[in-house]
């Protein structure tokens, strides 16, 4: 179903053994765990090379503080592709989109959240590989806990294209993807935030798909 066009959503749809084994997968790889960056950090340097600083970091953790693991795996991409696809048409938006950056999964602990921001970024991506010159267009979050394993954690949207931050407000809540296996995929400019889990650890799969810039 969609609102206005601004994001579309499937309840339940993922099947729970799917949610339960991508959360094994998860912690399975800790070792690659590490601490959720934004604000473009890490787009145009490499990190292994450059690592952000401790005052960097503590930037970042004035917008956003999770800890996320990468995942690129087929079996991922081929459950979630159809409703992505789905979404596309029935939201009447018809992207052309050709690839998905790798999964972020995330770890929402007590206290933790992902303030206002968008996927999109102004200028395409300037890499080596299949994501050269395109930008971000569809973006998708999956729930993979049960609401009754934590507290707060809400994602909201601002229904409008304006930085919620510095101008007036229009929040809807999307409790629609609550339920475990549910997700929502919305155009990568629309804003939305996390807010704080009060309680518990709630877990999220993340994707964006990209495409050549829209003309």
């Amino acid at each position: 179903m969609n609102i206005s066009n601004y994001y579309y959503y499937f309840v339940s749809a993922v099947p729970e053994r799917i949610c339960d084994d991508i959360v094994k997968y998860g912690y399975a790889s800790r070792d690659r765990q590490q601490q959720a960056i934004t604000g473009g950090y890490g787009r145009d340097r490499d990190l292994t090379k450059q690592p952000l600083e401790d005052k960097e970091l503590k930037d970042i953790k004035k917008k956003r503080d999770s800890n996320i693991i990468w995942m690129n795996d087929t079996w991922i991409y081929r459950e979630l592709h159809p409703y992505i696809h789905e979404a596309n048409k029935q939201a009447n938006w018809n992207y052309e989109w050709d690839h998905s950056e790798s999964c972020q999964f995330t770890i929402y602990g007590k206290g933790q959240y992902y303030g206002w921001h968008c996927d999109s970024w102004d200028k395409p991506y300037a890499t080596q590989d299949q994501t050269n010159g395109k930008i971000r267009k569809l973006s998708v979050t999956l729930s993979l806990s049960d609401p009754k394993d934590y507290k707060g954690g809400e994602l909201e949207f601002d229904l409008r294209n304006e930085d919620p931050d510095k101008t007036k407000k229009n929040i809807h809540t999307c409790t629609q993807i609550l339920p475990k296996g549910s997700l929502v995929v919305f155009p990568s400019w629309v804003w939305h935030r996390v807010k704080p889990v009060t309680k518990g650890v709630r877990h999220s799969l993340v994707i964006w798909n990209l495409g050549w810039p829209f003309k």
